[in-house]
């Protein structure tokens, strides 16, 4: 009896291909710093099983119809926003994710993102590097204080949660907006106010973005938004690009409506190197860096391998982000 058939966009760590050694048998674009060419990834879906796919691959309605035997979409992140959720569905396909294992890796990074565009890590560095540092000067490249300063988290979720423990040790006053307020005994141990958005952005000294991208938040922060924010506040995005009006944000930061940002995400990844922030010193941008840790990144892969193994052996995986899809198979 011969074996399901997978494709893997991406090459994965060592341990998780060792989860699909002698379960699957599988075809895998093998460039890790070069996304798989659209036509490519349609070619190689076609007889397949099940895909294990990243964030750059777009698993839309025209690929989930290429791909007519798929039973599993297994994404190496906990968002899907890549993924037509609802075509798979139709098609019985399994979309499943990796949540829970990469909260605290990536809060880790929100707070390093914070405090590099707080205290002006980044531009410094480059000054030092470039040899213009000739004495120690008063005023010189000095930023935000951290401690003691009001933060703004807009999603509330397990990341925001993680988010606003981590600002307890700096004595930080916690506001949050959600869709939904959280259990009182969470606002309680956290310390952490729910206010609306636009009180929010007017009180908060640095605004955490870390809410899911859907409909609703797409361009959730624009130029009315950031029009109410203080002109010494730092908006940091560790969630979804699409979320930031990109063109609003540049011209607040020109303007100094704004004092800075911190983005690990943008509306087009990898960033068009005529992205104009690029030429902003009062913004840092790493490439989407939240959950990369050698630790959390291999347990990310491990777990999608899981995830697809279960599915096209012909049991439920353990993260599937569609339940629904059973009735469809």
């Amino acid at each position: 009896m011969s074996k399901p058939r997978i494709y893997i966009t991406r090459p994965l760590p060592e341990p998780a291909m060792r989860l699909l050694d002698g379960a699957v048998e599988y075809r895998m674009w093998d460039r890790e710093s070069e996304p798989v060419p659209r036509e490519t990834l349609l070619r190689e879906i076609v007889d397949v099983d099940g895909v294990i796919c990243l964030l750059t691959e777009k698993m839309d309605a025209e690929a989930i119809e290429r791909a007519h035997r798929c039973r599993v979409i297994a994404q190496v992140a906990v968002g899907y926003d890549n993924i037509d959720v609802r075509a798979a569905t139709r098609r019985g396909i399994f979309v499943t994710n990796t949540p829970g294992v990469l909260t605290d890796t990536t809060a880790d990074m929100a707070w390093a993102i914070l405090m590099a565009a707080a205290r002006r890590v980044v531009e410094g560095d480059k000054f030092t590097r470039s040899g213009r540092w000739k004495t120690w000067e008063l005023m010189g490249f000095t930023g935000q204080d951290v401690h003691d300063a009001t933060l703004g988290i807009i999603g509330l979720g397990r990341i925001g949660v993680a988010i606003a423990r981590r600002a307890r040790g700096f004595g930080m006053p916690i506001l949050y907006h959600n869709r939904h307020r959280v259990p009182e005994d969470l606002e309680s141990e956290l310390g952490a106010l729910y206010v609306s958005l636009e009180d929010l952005l007017r009180q908060s000294d640095f605004v955490m973005i870390s809410t899911a991208l859907t409909a609703e938040t797409r361009h959730l922060i624009g130029e009315p938004q950031l029009a109410l924010m203080k002109t010494t506040a730092i908006l940091v995005n560790i969630a979804r690009g699409p979320i930031v009006d990109q063109r609003a944000l540049y011209r607040a930061l020109v303007d100094r409506k704004i004092w800075g940002a911190g983005l690990d995400v943008f509306e087009t990844e990898p960033v068009p190197m005529d992205e104009p922030l690029l030429k902003l010193d009062n913004v840092v941008i790493p490439p989407h860096l939240g959950s990369a840790s050698i630790r959390t990144r291999i347990k990310m892969a491990s777990m999608a391998a899981e995830n697809c193994v279960a599915a096209v052996t012909g049991r439920t995986p353990p993260n599937v982000v569609n339940p629904e899809a059973q009735e469809r198979r």
